[in-house]
């Protein structure tokens, strides 16, 4: 079954009450964070408070995940093995750059015995990350990569190259186009990186639209008063819901057995067209379970 992934909200790993209040929150995914939003010296203590929140089991069907801190600090190793311990969905690892990297979250994991579930998840937000994307995507080949997706990082990606963030990201397209198809390519979800301006309502609605129609599953949120636009956003319209069960249901009929091609409401469907009808309708029916 599909797992929406429409939502997948930061929070700080450091606040207990946003943990908590996590559990309400009708996001399809949420991201403990143990990087950019915990300070140095609060970093034990927030991996202790993620650690519980995880291992309560408090979530529901929401996706988990923990944001571990990079491989170059002196966090990622505990990071990983209370996430090992605790066993959420997946670990989320910041500024991967290349295979060796990947290999070395996959080896650690291994040496944890970490539970063959707990999947890998990496974000994209270098340069060095972007230009290998396909590399890194290939690894979903590679069982014990554990590999399952990418976060595009447009802010540490404009902070190292000098490339702005404006309106529209025009100065960005290039990249979040080759990181959508090295993931596609190798069947990997792939999620947008966060939009910082929370006050800017119609700002943010646009790039969720802008996001959704450049082949993203999702996005990253930082702040809980933008899931509800985004949500639906990424939610099937109803006309698209109804059209893509007509499709299917044309496809059905007896005559139209083993036709490649057929007329329906005065237009040409192909199979194609029945193939992406069945994801939306796999995506629209996982909403629904899911209740939001």
């Amino acid at each position: 079954m599909i797992r929406p992934r429409r939502t997948m909200l930061f929070m700080p790993g450091s606040n207990a009450r946003a943990l908590e209040k996590a559990k309400l929150l009708p996001a399809d995914g949420l991201i403990l964070d143990l990087e950019d939003a915990v300070a140095p010296d609060a970093k034990a203590q927030a991996r202790d408070q993620i650690a519980q929140a995880v291992a309560g089991r408090g979530y529901g069907p929401r996706e988990v995940l923990v944001r571990i801190n990079a491989l170059d600090s002196p966090w990622w190793l505990d990071d990983l093995a209370m996430a090992a311990k605790a066993k959420p969905d997946g670990v989320l690892v910041p500024k991967v750059s290349n295979v060796a990297q990947l290999a070395t979250i996959a080896d650690r994991l291994a040496a944890l015995g970490a539970d063959a579930n707990l999947r890998v998840w990496i974000m994209l937000e270098t340069a060095a990350g972007v230009l290998h994307a396909e590399e890194l995507a290939s690894q979903r080949a590679d069982a014990k990569m554990r590999l399952e997706g990418f976060v595009f990082g447009p802010n540490d990606i404009s902070r190292e190259t000098g490339i702005r963030m404006l309106p529209g990201r025009p100065t960005m397209l290039p990249m979040i186009l080759h990181c959508v198809l090295a993931a596609r390519a190798h069947g990997l979800a792939a999620m947008d990186g966060p939009y910082g301006d929370i006050a800017n309502v119609d700002g943010f609605a646009a790039e969720c639209a802008q996001a959704r129609d450049l082949g993203f599953d999702g996005k990253t949120l930082i702040h809980p008063g933008q899931i509800e636009a985004c949500n639906a956003a990424f939610t099937p319209p109803a006309a698209e819901i109804a059209q893509a069960r007509a499709i299917l249901a044309a496809f059905e009929r007896p005559e139209n057995h083993g036709r490649g091609a057929i007329q329906l409401d005065g237009r040409m469907v192909e199979r194609l067209h029945a193939e992406i009808a069945k994801k939306t309708i796999a995506i629209a029916d996982a909403i629904e379970t899911m209740g939001r």
